[in-house]
């Protein structure tokens, strides 16, 4: 079942559309940035909570510092100064994280009304076309976000695009998380689980050095089960640069087109779990580190800092610069097809 609502705003009209499973839990996406907004889940009791971070005004989701729920594009993370070169051609994109350009700029995916191209059963289909030329990436492109909410309390996101020339294209979700509900404080009681040996270090601008590094020995390493918190005020330069974690870890094992599990989280006073799920090679993990300013969410206050976490399921940050990491070029012709996976339950 979709219910579907509408409000206007001076960019448009956004619409809200919510999809409830058998059991009553239910999510709320958006076409600003083709977003979650809500993913209410039960907890080891049967009581719903929403787990996912977001605002009360549906027009807040336009321009928000944190990119809350959405799919940020043409390229999700950061380009070095936001400068790569296509066969010989050098593109210049907009700069709006330091000296970088983060998530396709100022006017990227995530600030965008996306067409609902349908919505039936339990699926919702987004659409965006984005012009040859839109923030300096080269390519007519159109790019696709699929989202299905099952009865198994999973949210299973399919992520395409095509495009009419040579281009890079990055694209993941952004949704933030707190399993002991969005409006609960800081999440850094959660635990979480990475199944990655190799991080990729940064410059002090957040841009990868090139080569992975192991986490053993050192508070990346997350490949057992550890609170989110427990090793974030170390003294680790990846920590300093980022106010946090703020980095991409490299999934064990990759395969291209394979959708395995990647990433856990989990709540020990309400019971649930997140396992998320993907064919993407990196997992950003982001842990709110500058939500503080927010705009006012579901219950009426602005996030604090640390409040969520986003696991965001993607292809390493400036990859167009970087031949040694996976290649971001999708040629005419060809399909860019991505799976993200967010499968909830209690222990």
């Amino acid at each position: 079942m979709i219910k579907k609502d509408c409000a206007a705003s001076p960019a448009g009209e956004i619409t809200l559309l919510t999809i409830v499973n058998a059991s009553g839990a239910s999510v709320v996406l958006t076409n600003v940035g083709a977003g979650v907004v809500a993913v209410n889940v039960p907890d080891r009791e049967g009581k719903l909570d929403d787990v996912a971070l977001g605002y009360a005004d549906p027009a807040d989701y336009i321009g928000d510092g944190p990119c809350s729920g959405k799919v940020p594009g043409r390229y999700a993370n950061r380009i070095a100064r936001g400068i790569f070169c296509l066969d010989g051609l050098e593109y210049h994109l907009p700069i709006n994280n330091g000296p970088n350009c983060n998530h396709g700029g100022p006017e990227g995916f995530n600030n965008q009304l996306w067409t609902v191209v349908s919505a039936e059963g339990n699926k919702v289909k987004f659409e965006y076309v984005s012009a040859d030329g839109e923030a300096g990436f080269p390519g007519k492109l159109t790019a696709g976000a699929e989202y299905e909410w099952t009865d198994e309390n999973e949210l299973r996101l399919t992520l395409t695009a095509s495009t009419d020339a040579k281009t890079v294209v990055n694209l993941t979700n952004h949704a933030y998380w707190n399993l002991a509900g969005h409006n609960s404080g800081s999440v850094l009681g959660n635990n979480m689980r990475i199944a990655a040996s190799n991080y990729l270090p940064t410059d002090e601008v957040q841009i990868p050095l090139g080569q992975p590094e192991a986490v053993a020995g050192t508070p990346m390493d997350f490949t057992e089960f550890k609170a989110i918190g427990r090793d974030i005020k170390e003294d680790f330069t990846a920590l300093k640069i980022g106010k946090g974690y703020d980095h991409c870890w490299v999934v064990d094992d990759w395969n291209p087109g394979c959708v395995k599990p990647v990433a856990w989280l989990s709540e020990e006073t309400s019971g649930r779990v997140l396992e998320v799920s993907t064919d993407q090679p990196g997992v950003q993990v982001y842990t709110g580190n500058w939500l503080a300013g927010s705009p006012a969410n579901k219950a009426g206050r602005s996030y604090d800092d640390y409040d969520g976490v986003a696991i965001e399921c993607q292809d390493f940050p400036n990859s167009p610069n970087t031949p040694a990491f996976p290649s971001t070029v999708l040629e005419p012709g060809q399909k860019y097809e991505r799976h993200i996976n967010f499968k909830f339950s209690v222990k």
